[in-house]
């Protein structure tokens, strides 16, 4: 279906880790929007590790055929800086200069490719601590940088980064997932206070668990936690998460900058 409230027809955004989960949901309400969407993934065959797509390339021409928008898949590793200058490279080439970052890329995945176990302050292994920094922390520092400096050349943008609860309350069995997200939480507030002068805001949306393929197929859940409604005590739906984006990328954040939202029924409501 087409955009009924295109907002943002002619803005051109990236959305790292787009082809399933929280990335595509992000990518499909900017493109709701109207803006054109480049689609980032690690892999072209990871829409179809947790069930939730097949390709890149094919969850792009989705987007683009169901929205009504132009789109473009992009495979970059982002924990490599010489791969983010060919990934915004390649969306600039091909739908022109980013209007819109939302760096999604990331979670708490080991170097092997899945979690940690444990992932914890004493006894998680070097390769996992690493991987698990690289793809949180390292990856939002590049392409914060990278996308930003654009920006402040054309001195307008907007860029969210997706952190996590977990950055706030911190978590005994997953320590180097939260000081992952904590810092990044703590780049972009710094980036944000950077960008103030040139017009380019930075915020980040910090959600708490939410049901996306890999959440459910990597942990074992609470079923009375999976309900639709009729509490906040549950594992949010993914659109309520995404949808959260509109508010720091429409007019609503023109004047918005340095702010964490955090998306999780107010499991924590306190400042921690």
């Amino acid at each position: 279906m087409a955009s009924t409230d295109p907002i943002l027809r002619g803005k051109i955004a990236l959305v790292t880790g787009a082809g399933r989960g929280l990335g595509r949901a992000f990518a499909e309400t900017l493109a709701g929007m109207g803006a054109d969407i480049a689609i980032h993934g690690m892999r072209e065959h990871g829409p179809a590790e947790y069930g939730e797509g097949t390709t890149l390339t094919d969850t792009a021409r989705q987007i683009a055929e169901t929205f009504n928008v132009r789109t473009i898949p992009v495979l970059g590793d982002l924990t490599q800086t010489d791969h983010v200058a060919r990934v915004v490279d390649t969306v600039i080439a091909g739908l022109g200069p980013i209007d819109i970052l939302v760096h999604n890329a990331g979670g708490d995945i080991a170097a092997a490719g899945g979690k940690p176990d444990p992932n914890d302050a004493i006894f998680v292994k070097e390769p996992d601590v690493r991987a698990v920094l690289d793809r949180n922390l390292l990856s939002t520092i590049f392409v914060c940088q990278r996308v930003a400096r654009d920006m402040m050349e054309r001195r307008q943008g907007r860029i969210v980064t997706i952190s996590s609860v977990a950055g706030y309350g911190g978590r005994p069995n997953g320590a180097i997932y939260a000081t992952s997200k904590a810092a990044a939480i703590h780049y972009t507030r710094c980036l944000a206070a950077e960008l103030r002068p040139y017009n380019v805001t930075a915020n980040s949306i910090a959600p708490g668990d939410t049901r996306t393929g890999r959440f459910l197929g990597s942990r074992p859940v609470d079923p009375t936690r999976l309900v639709e409604g009729g509490t906040l005590e549950r594992i949010a739906l993914v659109d309520e998460v995404a949808r959260a984006v509109a508010v720091f990328v429409g007019p609503t954040g023109d004047f918005v900058t340095g702010q964490v939202l955090r998306v999780d029924g107010g499991a924590q409501c306190w400042p921690a």
